[in-house]
């Protein structure tokens, strides 16, 4: 049997380049399932996203996934990517196997933890403050630094990193540590900062959102010690005392210690990020 892709509608384009377009699986003709590819300048330059890849029931393990996704990088690349890139949910094994199977590797993993208890005090000697304008100031400038680092690493011009790290912080906090919704924290010990956390509890004007951890940083020298769990934490204390029930996050499968610290505290994946070079 054959199995194809035809397009399901015409290509959209946005700014900075962005594509998009839908496709049908055709098996000998016949509707078997769905596909949509997008690229996006946020992953870096030529970079495709499998966006959607569906196969209807009755034409399921018979490879049809497989094919469709070897066809479906073969249009990212006549769109000249270089990567591609497909979340899977951490609930779909075959959806895990079958990006294994065709040279796909995790890169990162969203996590979330259902909240129920309230969550310890921080140990003693250790002290949480809000962040002040001047620690605002100094956290922003350095981690701005590090965005756009890994917007370059990514392979942007400077100047695009830049644009997307401003633009980041000019969405998730337009109002700096005055951001409706989040909670900016310094965790200290005797006058010394040890580490900061950054974390949206809520939209601004109130909307309902998943709660979000968006940074945990400890200081250099500072590592090792348990202070990340100690932030993990007072954002788990934040969010209970806001009446959430649950908080996610992000974590790069290279950072082996974050993973492992996440796993220890009850935090459980919801999406896989996998990517592959084009090659």
């Amino acid at each position: 049997m054959t199995t194809t892709l035809r397009p399901a509608a015409p290509e959209e384009t946005g700014p900075d380049g962005a594509r998009a377009r839908s496709f049908v699986v055709r098996v000998n003709g016949r509707e078997a399932g769905r596909v949509r590819l997008t690229t996006d300048p946020r992953h870096g330059p030529r970079v495709g996203v499998i966006d959607v890849l569906e196969i209807d029931e009755p034409d399921r393990r018979r490879g049809r996934g497989a094919v469709a996704a070897l066809a479906a990088e073969e249009v990212l690349r006549g769109w000249g990517c270089r990567r591609a890139r497909a979340e899977v949910p951490a609930g779909s094994r075959y959806g895990l196997r079958l990006a294994a199977a065709l040279g796909y590797r995790e890169v990162n993993r969203r996590m979330v933890k259902a909240l129920t208890a309230p969550a310890p005090q921080p140990p003693g000697g250790l002290a949480i403050r809000t962040m002040s304008p001047q620690d605002y100031r100094a956290w922003f400038t350095r981690t701005r630094a590090d965005i756009v680092r890994k917007w370059a690493d990514e392979g942007l011009s400077p100047q695009q990193a830049v644009a997307l790290a401003d633009a980041d912080y000019a969405t998730l906090l337009p109002d700096g540590p005055g951001t409706e919704g989040t909670a900016l924290r310094v965790l200290s010990r005797d006058g010394v900062d040890l580490g900061w956390l950054w974390l949206r509890i809520a939209l601004p004007g109130g909307g309902a959102v998943l709660p979000w951890v968006y940074l945990i940083e400890i200081a250099a020298g500072q590592r090792g010690h348990g202070h990340g769990r100690t932030l993990m934490r007072v954002a788990e204390a934040e969010c209970l005392g806001a009446g959430a029930d649950s908080l996610g996050l992000n974590v790069f499968t290279d950072n082996v210690p974050a993973m492992s610290l996440y796993a220890s505290l009850g935090y459980r994946p919801t999406t896989h990020v996998m990517d592959k070079p084009l090659t």
